[in-house]
């Protein structure tokens, strides 16, 4: 069985689509492009200047939504075949549909395929948002996310570790116990199930250090929710010609989870904070750690971490129809003094853990799987740490020379890439919107950057009663319903955007 919070990183992170860079504006994803479209509430942590350009509908001041979700998955070691079947495997599990289970040979190629190729997740959802935006005072806006961000390239030792456990292929040994009977054995992939089963420890005659054996490995993850807040106003101009606007914006962040993994030539380190509610088996080395924090009630799960982060944009929009902006957004850090951890580099001799099903369980018990007991990290309790925000720059320009025709681009820039959370190089796309009727828009566009290929971004949105009601949905990556060689998985959706 899942547990709770588990269940809802995976629906997030893994149903909806690859949208790092247009958050919780869904109209924005389908068409890659964010900085000069989206307003209202949509615009938080984004370009908050643009809550005074105004609604966009005359009649309307007042914006809210909620309950708009976002999020998507991107390796190369995935094609559109593995990513569909990879999408069902979570469905089956969510049912508890047990019939298709992963067998040995399918965990070696799973490891294969996840060795050496970076893998990025991210999710969102607005869980309520609202805006007001006048002339005269400019645009308010607030809403409460919840954000999930994942990325990892491991090399094939740790992989293969991670996902057999004390089966890997760096253990020369094998402890096994059969009916009382306790023997030391040869690895080898050509033993039977029966022995596997028996078999509880690995081992290794000569043992490498962590830090050599993890070298060329990076982990992290982050699991924050975040109470968004944002003011922006016309600063001076005319409207013919040329109006300027700024903004300001900030967030008030609970952290529930943080992972920092690296080994590289320099050597290993790590920073762990992750909330009781996730139910990690540190050992005894809890009960000596000064953060430890045990205490769950079985119901929301309670932050590890509190911090802040602030947002600056300026923009412009010329003769009417040309937007120019530009933002730096997410600026502070989060302070964690719950279940912090790092790591002490050691020799990995054996370790008696399982390893990682993909079928019965998920990208957080990888986790799990490095920091409880008997794990091969060897960690070292700490008080208290402070995590810059994956804070980001963002340019964009865009043109409107009809009602129902708008294009532009985006550039949006990593502050440091190596920030939990943060986008991984510079992304730059392209796209707009078209309108052929009053009650329709449709999206496209063009993204590319950093460890993303190619991909196509496309949206629907529904328009009712001249703006009063909104919903739609869109894709990250079109080309992944068309094309046997996408990297990607994505969707996203809104249902409950409503104007007053």
């Amino acid at each position: 069985m899942l547990k709770i919070s588990t269940l809802l990183f995976f629906l997030l992170s893994l149903n909806f689509i690859f949208c790092q860079t247009q958050g919780i504006a869904y109209t924005a994803v389908g068409k890659g492009v964010a900085t000069t479209f989206v307003t209202d509430y949509h615009c938080l942590g984004i370009n908050t200047s643009a809550l005074g350009w105004g609604t966009g509908y005359e009649k309307y001041k007042i914006t809210t939504g909620a309950f708009e979700m976002s999020g998507g998955l991107y390796s190369d070691a995935f094609n559109s075949a593995k990513l569909k079947n990879l999408a069902k495997s979570i469905y089956d599990q969510i049912k508890q549909d047990s019939s298709t289970k992963f067998d040995l040979e399918a965990q070696r190629d799973a490891a294969a395929e996840y060795a050496e190729k970076g893998i990025a997740i991210n999710g969102q959802c607005n869980w309520g948002g609202f805006s007001y935006q006048g002339k005269r005072f400019g645009g308010i806006a607030f809403n409460v996310t919840e954000n999930y961000n994942w990325y990892s390239k491991l090399n094939t030792d740790l992989t293969d570790i991670i996902f057999k456990g004390k089966l890997a292929n760096y253990f020369d040994s094998l402890t096994v116990v059969v009916s009382g009977d306790t023997s030391i054995i040869a690895n080898s992939d050509t033993l039977s199930q029966e022995t596997l089963n028996g078999v509880v420890l690995g081992n290794i005659s000569v043992p490498l250090n962590l830090s050599t054996l993890s070298r060329g490995s990076a982990l992290r993850m982050t699991w924050t929710r975040s109470y968004n807040f944002g003011y922006g106003r016309k600063i001076f101009g005319k409207e013919s010609l040329f109006v300027l606007y700024a903004g300001i914006g900030g967030r008030f962040i609970q952290s529930m989870a943080m992972f920092d993994l690296k080994s590289d030539e320099n050597g290993l380190s790590l920073s762990s904070s992750i909330t009781p509610a996730l139910k990690i088996n540190y050992g005894d080395i809890a009960q000596t750690n000064p953060s430890s924090f045990l205490t769950y009630n079985g119901k929301v799960p309670p932050p590890v971490g509190n911090g802040f982060g602030l947002d600056f944009s300026v923009s412009a929009i010329l003769f009417g129809k040309l937007k120019v902006a530009a933002a730096v957004n997410n600026i502070g850090y989060v302070e964690y003094k719950r279940n912090l951890y790092s790591v002490k580099d050691t020799l990995v001799g054996s370790i008696g853990l399982p390893g990682i099903n993909l079928q019965n369980e998920n990208l957080m018990d990888g986790v799990e799987q490095l920091l409880q007991n008997g794990s091969i990290l060897t960690l070292v309790g700490e008080e208290k740490f402070k995590l810059k925000n994956a804070s980001n720059f963002r340019f964009g320009a865009s043109f409107h020379p009809y009602k129902f025709l708008s294009f532009g681009f985006d550039l949006v820039a990593p502050f440091d890439k190596e920030t939990p959370g943060s986008i991984q190089n510079t992304i730059i796309s392209f796209g707009g919107d078209i309108k052929p009727f009053k009650w329709l828009a449709i999206s496209v566009g063009y993204l590319g950057g950093g460890i993303y290929k190619t991909n196509m971004p496309l949206g629907v949105n529904f328009i009712l009663r001249e703006g009063k009601y909104e919903f739609g949905f869109a894709s990250g990556d079109m080309l992944t319903f068309f094309t046997s060689n996408s990297n990607s998985l994505s969707g996203a959706m809104g249902v409950a955007r409503m104007r007053f």
